[in-house]
């Protein structure tokens, strides 16, 4: 089998690359089966029916997501956030004396 075989079986089974991207498996790890294996070998098995699963895993797990509860959450988060800041509103409106710098010109004895 040579490269152009390969790159022919790779090209018809794109679920390779994602392998290689999370760097599970190299390219020269898959060439090196399909070299000894060929294509038609049950040791595909394994990597060939992946992509597929995981994304029949990824949907249903998109569909079991209560967006109703992720809608509530993030109001109750929101209305914490707001609390917060009433009290920090009310910490910070305490009337301070305003700071007012001393002229220059003018000495300790001279303020009054």
């Amino acid at each position: 089998m040579g490269k152009d075989e390969f790159k022919e079986f790779v090209k018809s089974n794109p679920n390779l690359i994602s392998y290689v991207k999370s760097g599970k498996k190299t390219w020269q790890d898959f060439y090196e089966i399909f070299s000894l294996y060929g294509n038609d070998d049950n040791v595909w098995k394994e990597y060939l029916g992946v992509g597929s699963a995981a994304s029949v895993d990824l949907f249903s797990w998109l569909k079991s997501i209560d967006v109703d509860g992720i809608q509530n959450g993030i109001s109750s988060i929101q209305r914490v956030l707001g609390v917060f800041q009433d009290l920090a509103d009310k910490d910070g409106g305490v009337t301070k004396e305003e700071y007012k710098p001393r002229p220059l010109y003018k000495h300790f004895e001279d303020w009054f």
